[in-house]
């Protein structure tokens, strides 16, 4: 039973426009049925009101004048008499040869018999009452209004009834619909960290309630964030004062240099975690868009990293100019070295290029070390803030630092996965899409 109810469920639509829709065809159509069946199984309305009783009352004229006065109601009337042997076979035609013979049968005597001719242009009716006179009355008849080519038409006005109705509906649901793809769309919105609200304006009732919840949602979220950013930059600005002034005091202390260096690195290595906080919070949404050449933009973030000695060497190919924000895109970059000249135990790679260069072409930035590399099990889970993998490659930091080169990859539209290397060591592979038009800050 509940696989049969999954199975109809599975066959709906599902969207509640096109559900809607159905539900009115269904509801049309089945009244149309009714309609139609109606009009063919009625026999008060169309066969004997119609034929049976007319048919009925104008042999009982016949049979009932002398037989000079005959010829003239056959001739007034169009009917014709034949002998027992002439009358043609009738025809059978559900459901008014039945419905014919009854009728008769009910007016003229149970010893009547009716026999039915329809054809394309012309229909009779023969009727046989031996109760009234002998032999057969050929009674011409129009054509069924359900018959023939006449069916045709009633379909046809049926059909541009069905349309006509769908069409209207159609308008209908479609207004419904308006307003959840106005919903939709607002929560998309301030998903992306956006201030938006709905207007409750002429709007119907039971989605004026909605707006106004989500309205309120959106300003208490705006809040929160709000309050969380002046938060952190008073914590930021509250440390940063006192750090510099340790900084500086430990730079004149006279006393054991290595002591010394050991607490000037312990204070840049807070310095870099406040970093991280910051930029996790401000995630560059607001960073207007450019036109950027990747391998400018790869060689002139990795220069300091090799002043004095070479600690990271680029292979870079030709690639596209692609739409990003710069500032993030370095910040990406910059992380992803960083994590690994932390973990590698040789010199880092860095390598641009293209892919897939016939159907859906993409840069790849790719960011490779010889370090101890990550468990196939814990790669999902780098990404999470405050994570840093297994022992192998945890150390200094806040955990942030993927998270927020994540972050940065999708508002570019692009994927980041990390593959460790054969032979030891971990690729961060960043695919970032060509031509995606990506949406700029407001």
């Amino acid at each position: 039973m509940a696989k049969n109810n999954r199975i109809r469920f599975h066959l709906l639509p599902k969207s509640f426009f096109a559900r809607m829709l159905w539900l009115i065809l269904v509801i049309v159509l089945f009244s149309k049925a009714l309609t139609l069946g109606y009009l063919v199984l009625n026999e008060d309305v169309l066969v004997d009101r119609q034929y049976s009783h007319g048919a009925a009352m104008l042999i009982r004229a016949y049979w009932s004048v002398d037989e000079e006065s005959r010829d003239d109601i056959a001739i007034a009337a169009g009917i014709l008499w034949k002998p027992d042997g002439e009358a043609p076979l009738g025809e059978y035609h559900w459901p008014y040869s039945d419905i014919f013979q009854r009728q008769i049968q009910s007016e003229l005597g149970s010893d009547a018999n009716t026999r039915l001719i329809i054809g394309k242009y012309i229909s009779s009716l023969w009727v046989s009452a031996p109760s009234l006179g002998p032999g057969w009355l050929e009674i011409p008849m129009y054509p069924h209004p359900l018959r023939g080519q006449q069916i045709w038409r009633v379909l046809a006005w049926f059909i541009g009834i069905v349309f006509l109705s769908m069409f209207t509906a159609g308008i209908f649901v479609l207004q419904l619909n308006q307003p959840l793809k106005r919903l939709v769309f607002a929560a998309r919105q301030l998903g992306k960290g956006k201030s938006i609200r709905l207007p409750t304006n002429n709007t119907i009732s039971e989605m004026t309630e909605v707006y106004n919840a989500f309205n309120q949602m959106a300003e208490d979220v705006e809040k929160v964030n709000n309050e969380r950013d002046l938060m952190l930059a008073g914590v930021s600005h509250d440390l940063r004062t006192p750090l510099t002034r340790l900084r500086l005091s430990v730079e004149l202390m006279h006393g054991d240099e290595e002591f010394t260096e050991d607490m000037v690195r312990d204070i840049e290595d807070m310095n870099e975690i406040l970093d991280q906080f910051i930029a996790f919070i401000r995630d560059g949404r607001d960073e207007d868009l450019e036109d950027i050449d990747l391998n400018d933009l790869v060689e002139d973030a990795v220069a300091p990293f090799n002043q004095g000695e070479q600690k990271v060497r680029l292979f870079l190919e030709d690639v596209p100019v692609i739409s990003a924000r710069r500032v993030s895109l370095k910040r990406l970059l910059v992380n992803l070295v960083n994590n690994a000249l932390n973990y590698s135990h040789d010199t880092v790679e860095v390598t641009t290029y293209l892919a897939n260069k016939h159907k859906s072409p993409y840069v790849v930035l790719s960011v490779l070390d010889r370090g101890p590399g990550i468990p196939d099990e814990e790669l999902a889970n780098v990404f999470n803030p405050f994570m840093r993998g297994n022992q192998a490659r945890s150390g200094k930091g806040s955990g942030l630092g993927l998270a927020i080169v994540e972050r940065i990859v999708k508002q570019h539209g692009g994927h980041i996965e990390l593959l460790n290397r054969i032979g030891g060591g971990l690729e961060a592979k960043v695919s970032l899409p060509i031509g995606l038009k990506l949406p700029s800050p407001e």
